[in-house]
């Protein structure tokens, strides 16, 4: 019986690391996939821990950052104004990777980086951030909301998106085989990134 070659990334720590950023690059490029959707974890106000999925917009090697839009009216967008240090994880079970990245992040609303993450949204992404009232709000019933068309959303959904910026700080890559998983985690120093192995 044949079994899967091992990646070629497999016990070659610079190897691994370029396959993390590939397997973020590729996972902002494209849906489906465990990458294109990780969980964020942020601090809320009254200190306990809060999740939830974002798209990956952009991962960025060499500036070592992530990119996830928001609706600057949510609670996550109140938490990393307050609190930046952030985490993301996302698990590709085709892939048998688990990606964590620790990090601090920044929110683009009326600069550069926002107006450039609006216009490169698709027109019915944009949509949701036109919605009234804002995310988190109370409602009488689950539809007593509402949303704009696609063209109104241009002008309403403007003053509510954000862009968020990730700067990595601790990467973690995780490789799931019977025949041996695999782990290593990178650290920025400040000038590089220092990584090794750890056990799995």
């Amino acid at each position: 019986m044949s079994r899967t070659p091992l990646p070629a990334f497999y016990d070659d720590l610079d190897a691994t690391f370029a396959e993390l950023w590939r397997l973020l690059t590729d996972g902002a490029a494209q849906a489906p996939g465990g990458f294109h959707l990780p969980t964020l974890a942020t601090l809320a106000a009254a200190g306990g821990p809060r999740l939830r999925t974002v798209v990956l917009r952009a991962a960025d090697r060499a500036g070592r950052t992530l990119r996830f839009h928001c609706d600057r009216r949510s609670d996550k967008a109140a938490e990393l104004l307050a609190h930046p240090a952030c985490a993301l994880a996302a698990y590709d079970a085709g892939a048998k990777v688990q990606i964590r990245v620790e990090g601090y992040a920044r929110l683009h609303t009326d600069d550069a980086v926002a107006d450039a993450a609006w216009a490169g949204s698709r027109a019915m992404s944009r949509v949701c951030y036109g919605a009234e009232p804002g995310p988190g709000t109370a409602l009488p019933t689950g539809g007593a909301y509402s949303l704009p068309d696609e063209t109104a959303a241009a002008i309403l959904g403007r003053p509510h998106f954000a862009a968020v910026v990730v700067h990595a700080e601790r990467l973690d890559l995780l490789y799931l085989d019977r025949r041996g998983h695999r782990r290593a985690v990178w650290h920025w120093t400040g000038d590089l990134w220092v990584g090794g192995w750890v056990a799995p």
